[in-house]
């Protein structure tokens, strides 16, 4: 049966000191987290010198240990960039802001908070299903108020699991292929987006989480916590009865983005967007 509940990380202990998590970065998810994350910015040269780069902080696990990457990146001096947490507030609960700004206060994250109404504005419009109108309204501020503030880079918190889930939900459900790019300019052309983590495993994401004691912000968003069908939730646990019976079969979801033969389809567009 299908689970359409939005799962809480639940921490194995209380939260380290941030100095022992930083180290963990370097020595237990040195090979599974942090390699990966250095090979992607590598891979598809993600950072130039002089680039002014905001990191998009949801306050979940992903972007939480995005921000740490990036600390840590930038203690190498011979890197020449700027970045700075930015963090949409869309209407989370009191009780939601107030962990994930404790959250932050302990990781030693400095980050700038936009405070939005964007669930109370998309629940009003689009009842049945907001979560199209709410996505557009969330980047549409974001990138916005990024490019205002004079970044030339956005940096989002998509892991590999995300790649290969939005690969099946378009070919599934919307009868395309495509999926989210290591790096894709904005609607507006003035921001790049670019994901770090592409090739980080969510499931290490959240030993890191788990093994530190970070209790990262869960999804607040009623939409995920089971109001409606999550399509993205019925890929995820597609894909882990998939690999169960054979593993590899994410790992070949994700290599097939990249060993697309135009010989052998019926048609093809082109172009980019923003995803």
């Amino acid at each position: 049966m299908v689970n359409l509940v939005c799962e809480a990380i639940l921490p194995d202990c209380p939260m380290k000191d941030v100095e022992e998590i930083e180290k963990s970065i370097m020595t237990t998810y040195k090979k599974s987290i942090w390699a990966k994350f250095l090979k992607a910015i590598s891979d598809f040269d993600m950072i130039q010198d002089g680039d002014k780069i905001a990191i998009g902080v949801s306050g979940g696990k992903d972007s939480l240990l995005l921000v740490k990457l990036f600390q840590e990146l930038k203690k190498d001096k011979r890197k020449n960039f700027e970045f700075k947490a930015v963090s949409l507030n869309p209407g989370f609960r009191n009780s939601d802001l107030d962990n994930f700004k404790n959250n932050l206060d302990k990781l030693n994250i400095d980050c700038d908070i936009i405070n939005t109404n964007i669930w109370e504005i998309a629940n009003e419009k689009a009842k049945d299903y907001p979560c199209f109108l709410c996505a557009k309204m969330r980047r549409g501020i974001l990138y916005t108020q990024v490019e205002e503030l004079g970044f030339n880079k956005l940096t989002l918190g998509h892991h590999f699991d995300d790649v290969i889930e939005t690969t099946l939900i378009n070919m599934l459900y919307a009868g395309t292929m495509k999926t989210m790019t290591p790096k894709v300019p904005s609607t507006s052309g003035k921001l790049e987006l670019i994901r770090p983590l592409i090739y980080v495993k969510e499931a290490d994401i959240i030993d890191y989480t788990k093994t530190n004691g970070i209790r990262a912000m869960n999804c607040g968003c009623t939409i995920e916590a089971g109001k409606t069908s999550s399509k993205r939730r019925e890929v995820k646990n597609l894909l882990a009865e998939l690999e169960e019976k054979n593993p590899g079969v994410k790992q070949s979801v994700f290599n097939s983005m990249k060993n697309i033969n135009l010989d052998y389809v019926f048609g093809y567009t082109g172009g980019k967007e923003a995803e």
